[in-house]
């Protein structure tokens, strides 16, 4: 040191020159931008501007903190993301103005989705869901059969469509009263008309690829359709003897006929498994049914009154749904019950048989592929609860006007878009199965592959890095932080934590260096 100031040299004490002035969570905020930039996210919004970027902001912000808007422009300010696409005391009119210029781009955002991810002949997997609202004046909220058990909450309903792999393209808000069938015939036309599809296969559950809409759909060239008979149906087949027990003696699925489906082709599935299952959980809930019944029937006996009991009775057997499979005599002060055996006989025989209803050729898909492709459902139903549950909280919704509600939504499902890949390349760190067997017999539930079964059982991956849930992997990646500090003379530079091991496999996966900032001004820093 003696040499050093001999020399000119100055040396001072660290502590009075050198002080951390802000840090800010970053490695999350830093993931999700470079996924979106992998995606091509705001040459898909649209021509640079600053709704843009607050929009683009919105979906980096609904990936990672989902909230209100107003929530989400307080907390800009305690992120990188904030700072960096200049957010920061953002007002609500301003995200609202956003939101409107978002809407006006929907369409043109779906018609470049479905040019990146569908073709001429791709299948399409349709299905509804419905959110809560808050509030009493959104002209599209309404009253209906809540998907959420919301009683006594308005509602919203959206269709969310995807390719085969469950990738988001398009959803659709409609009022909360809307049937399954009306939602898929604007699905349809959305197809056709604005992505330009002609040649398409759409799949779809019972409830919404009806009877109607099916005779809609054969006026219309190249639309195809795989779905599933309601239970009425099927069981009007084994009435008529065009379904029997006997088909699954050798095997699970077996093609049938039928003069009321022309030109179509019925795949009759049975799966042992579920068989079961239903069984079992009619016994439990007949045991259940009965129980509470002895105790009204018991009330009953001490105290008379056949109006009050009656009504309770009533209560009983819609809890439980198992009015069709009991006999009921009332007396004057009393009933008795019984169980109603044909009706529960009828019932058990069709326990696991359902029949795929399909258009498509056998030339285009063979049985096993049509019941896997109508299988493939569960993807869209998956992205439902990561859309309202698990990552973006899209429930409930408090915004008033239409157009928003509906920008809102589509919000949402850009932001499910990202986290959709997100969830692809990061799989390695993730419970996810990455290696499904391949299911000799389509009709039998999915089996976790070796690999997966040893990651749930150690929490460990086959590196020995330890495994996360999405949310979790999203809350470590935020320790890594961006500091501001502050030398003497007022020289600041920006400074990244060191990050940690899994950190770095997070960007390796991503296949992103970690940067300092993000944004279109953004630098990169390797480390």
């Amino acid at each position: 040191m003696i040499r050093e100031s001999l020399a000119g040299k100055h040396h001072v004490v660290a502590e009075e020159v050198f002080e951390i002035k802000r840090t800010l969570p970053h490695g999350h905020v830093a993931a999700v931008a470079s996924m979106a930039e992998k995606l091509k996210l705001t040459s898909l919004l649209g021509p640079a501007c600053r709704e843009r970027d607050v929009i683009y902001a919105l979906i980096i912000a609904r990936a990672i903190r989902p909230g209100s808007k107003l929530s989400t422009s307080r907390w800009f300010k305690d992120s990188t993301l904030g700072v960096d696409l200049s957010v920061v005391g953002i007002s609500t009119d301003e995200i609202y103005h956003a939101m409107d210029w978002l809407y006006e781009r929907q369409g043109t955002i779906e018609a470049n989705l479905a040019k990146r991810h569908l073709h001429q002949g791709s299948r399409v997997l349709y299905d509804l869901s419905s959110s809560s609202m808050e509030g009493t004046h959104c002209p599209l909220a309404a009253y209906s059969y809540s998907r959420d058990h919301k009683r006594g909450k308005t509602q919203i309903e959206y269709g969310l469509m995807t390719d085969v792999d469950g990738r988001p393209i398009s959803i659709e808000v409609f009022s909360g009263n809307t049937g399954d069938p009306t939602a898929f015939v604007s699905a349809l036309r959305t197809t056709q008309d604005r992505f330009g599809l002609e040649e398409l296969i759409m799949v779809g559950d019972r409830g919404m690829i009806t009877r109607a809409r099916i005779e809609a759909m054969r006026g219309l060239k190249g639309a195809k359709w795989i779905t599933c008979l309601r239970s009425p149906q099927v069981r009007t087949l084994m009435s008529e003897g065009a379904l029997q027990l006997g088909l699954f003696d050798e095997t699970n699925l077996a093609t049938i006929t039928h003069p009321e489906y022309p030109n179509e082709r019925l795949i009759a599935c049975r799966n042992p498994d579920l068989a079961r299952l239903r069984a079992r959980k009619r016994e439990e809930l007949l045991v259940a049914t009965e129980k509470e019944l002895e105790r009204i029937q018991a009330a009953a006996l001490a105290q008379g009154s056949k109006h009050p009991i009656a009504l309770k009775v009533g209560r009983v057997l819609n809890r439980h749904k198992m009015a069709k499979h009991f006999v009921l005599e009332f007396q004057d002060e009393s009933f008795t019950f019984a169980r109603n055996v044909d009706s529960i006989e009828a019932e058990a025989a069709l326990d696991g048989i359902y029949v795929i209803r399909t258009s498509v050729t056998q030339e285009e898909l063979d049985d096993a592929k049509a019941v896997e492709a109508y299988k493939g459902l569960s993807v869209v139903e998956r992205n439902f609860r990561n859309l309202k549950v698990i990552d973006l909280d899209l429930r409930p919704i408090y915004h008033y006007s239409e157009n928003r509600v509906r920008a809102h939504v589509f919000l949402s499902m850009l932001a499910l878009y990202v986290t959709w890949h997100m969830r692809e390349v990061l799989a390695p760190l993730m419970f996810r199965d990455e290696e499904i067997p391949e299911r000799q017999d389509p009709v039998t539930p999915a089996l976790r592959s070796d690999a997966a079964r040893a990651k749930d059982a150690t929490k460990l991956s086959p590196d020995g890095e330890v495994i996360h849930s999405f949310a979790t992997l999203l809350a470590h990646l935020g320790t890594l932080t961006r500091n501001t500090v502050e030398f003497g003379q007022g020289v600041q530079i920006e400074q990244l934590s060191t990050p940690t091991p899994l950190q770095r496999r997070v960007f390796e996966l991503i296949g992103s260096v970690i940067p300092i900032t993000i944004g279109g001004k953004s630098t990169e820093r390797k480390h």
